[in-house]
């Protein structure tokens, strides 16, 4: 049980990283055609995460405890993306929006676990 718990852990932070990353890249190819301010950035950058943190849970998440799979999951997802874009970007500092950003994937991360474990009973 533990193990495959884990498991769909892995997974959903995966496909949460996946789907973070092909919004960027999406929305960077809209801001580049379309020359939006770069005050659009940020908060269509946390929708993004979220969304991408939502999928993740409703694909992978199974069985029980989806509250506890879908916080780590999503804590570990904001974690890997902010990693992967750090390196992208060539950057790496920590700020208390940071701190602000991990709270806000853990609780997306939660609300999806809870609704996939309970889709999976109907």
């Amino acid at each position: 049980m533990y193990k495959k718990a884990v498991l769909q852990v892995v997974k959903a932070t995966c496909a949460a990283v996946i789907f973070s990353l092909l919004f960027a890249l999406a929305f960077t190819l809209i801001i580049h055609l379309a020359s939006l301010s770069a005050s659009v950035i940020k908060p269509v950058n946390q929708i993004f995460k979220i969304i991408a943190i939502a999928v993740g849970g409703l694909i992978f998440i199974r069985g029980e405890k989806g509250l506890a799979k879908g916080a780590v999951y999503g804590v570990c997802a904001v974690l890997f993306t902010y990693l992967l874009f750090s390196l992208i970007g060539g950057s790496f500092a920590v700020s208390p929006v940071f701190a602000a950003e991990i709270v806000l994937g853990g609780a997306a991360g939660a609300i999806s676990g809870v609704i996939a474990v309970n889709m999976g009973r109907s």
